[in-house]
């Protein structure tokens, strides 16, 4: 039987600004993901540069290099890294429970009718062990 792999770090608030870009770009240049946070925010290009190298030794991002052009990669796709985050707040915050979760978080922010149709066909499919 296989070990199972050993879950990446938690990103910082920064690295998930870094990383939603990606996600939502895909491969992306230091330039490209710092000409998008800039949209949003005053960040220096050296700055998210040093973020990028920091996320490649901590196993979030992965660096390739083609005719001496860096484009970073995310090594988990977002689903998998918002699961895990979700999995650490709920064990940290709520004793690991997902109807305390899930109450707090509609407390906190309203669904609009489209989300919460989306939740019940979730905890329908969930119910007939579809996941």
């Amino acid at each position: 039987m296989e070990a199972a792999a050993p879950p990446q770090p938690r990103p910082t608030d920064a690295e998930l600004e870094i990383l939603r870009i990606i996600w939502a770009c895909g491969p992306s240049t230091v330039r490209e993901v710092f000409d998008e946070m800039a949209k949003g925010r005053n960040a220096g290009y050296t700055t998210v540069l040093k973020f990028m190298q920091i996320m490649v030794e901590k196993g979030l991002l992965k660096r390739t290099e083609a005719h001496r052009v860096h484009t970073y990669h995310a090594t988990a796709p977002r689903e998998q890294t918002q699961r895990q985050l979700v999995r650490d707040l709920a064990e940290r915050a709520f004793g690991g429970s997902p109807s305390s979760l899930m109450m707090q978080a509609l407390a906190a922010k309203p669904a609009s009718k489209e989300e919460l149709a989306q939740i019940r066909k979730m905890l329908d499919e969930y119910e007939r062990g579809k996941k």
